[in-house]
């Protein structure tokens, strides 16, 4: 099990925040801004992560690499997000969350996986994760182990200020709703839990042994920590090289599992955006940072088909003068 599959889990944890239990031993829950803040973030706020505009048969798009894990000042979006918000008829994210038929699907283990049958020590290790993102063990209940593993492993960037309640998702779905703005899904929640979670028992048994070590070593917090300083500064040549640097894509089954993850997905993904454009319906589409970068990037798969790429932000950088 690697980071980046916790990265892209976005379903369940949101909800799972109000049963997080309060203690010492616990992270401290975001801080509420205060009206000045609030005013100032609201006012002042910068573009952060990754924007480009697509265009095709002379009308735009807009492509957003967005982070499931975020800090209170994050919640504004900067001046060139919010004039793409402004202009597209709809937000498209990965997986609308406010759909009752999709959180059902999520709420529920796959069909297409079997049941994991863990053995005592590892329904041990698990719990004591539960225990450690300060979860009761049965607030997952029902939930594939893989899932629940997804969620302590976001769940433990709390402690290093980076909630999943300011994720951009969360945020992006509340600017939409306020400003009545539709929002639609890119893929299914069956499609994305068979990204996530393998068919076969002993590779997600693997998996579950390698997430479970990540998080009883303290490799996740710091992979998190400078992933999300990456997207901050809309760094994508850092993401473009985060199978070399994480340390976490350690064998075969491990660079199988992320093209699975992220470059299989991407030729979906264009496909949906694709056709909302061709339907006449201008989109800004809120995907994981991770999906702009690699070899079969979701944004070289819209260029296959026709659109023209152009980087917002951060702005690309000019040859110096000679």
């Amino acid at each position: 099990m690697m980071v980046w599959r916790q990265l892209g889990v976005i379903s369940l944890t949101w909800g799972l925040l109000g049963q997080a239990i309060a203690g010492a031993s616990c992270p401290a829950p975001p801080v509420q801004a205060t009206p000045a803040q609030t005013q100032a973030w609201s006012q002042q706020a910068p573009d952060r992560g990754l924007l480009f505009r697509i265009s095709r048969d002379g009308r735009e798009a807009y492509v957003f690499g967005s982070l499931h894990i975020g800090r209170p000042e994050w919640a504004y979006p900067g001046p060139k997000l919010r004039a793409a918000l402004e202009r597209v008829d709809l937000l498209a994210l990965e997986l609308d969350l406010s759909d009752a038929a999709t959180l059902q699907v999520l709420s529920r283990p796959p069909a297409h996986a079997p049941r994991l049958k863990l053995s005592p020590a590892l329904r041990k290790r698990l719990d004591a994760q539960a225990r450690a993102a300060c979860l009761p063990p049965e607030a997952l209940a029902g939930q594939h182990p893989l899932m629940e593993l997804s969620t302590y492993t976001v769940l433990a960037a709390r402690w290093d200020g980076l909630d999943p309640s300011f994720g951009q998702e969360v945020l992006l779905s509340a600017w939409a709703r306020q400003h009545g703005l539709p929002i639609i899904g890119l893929e299914d929640a069956a499609g994305q839990q068979q990204a996530l979670i393998p068919s076969e028992a002993k590779p997600a048994l693997q998996s579950l042994d390698k997430g479970l070590a990540q998080l009883e070593q303290g490799r996740v917090r710091p992979i998190m920590k400078r992933l999300a300083q990456a997207w901050e500064q809309g760094d994508l040549a850092t993401m473009q090289d985060y199978a070399r640097w994480c340390d976490c894509v350690e064998d075969t089954q491990d660079r199988a599992d992320f093209i699975r993850l992220n470059d299989a997905r991407n030729p979906g993904l264009a496909d949906a955006i694709a056709a909302r454009h061709a339907q006449g319906q201008s989109v800004l589409a809120a995907v994981g940072a991770l999906h702009l970068s690699g070899p079969q990037s979701l944004l070289k798969q819209l260029s296959q088909r026709g659109f023209v790429v152009e980087q917002l932000h951060p702005a690309p950088k000019r040859p110096a003068l000679r």
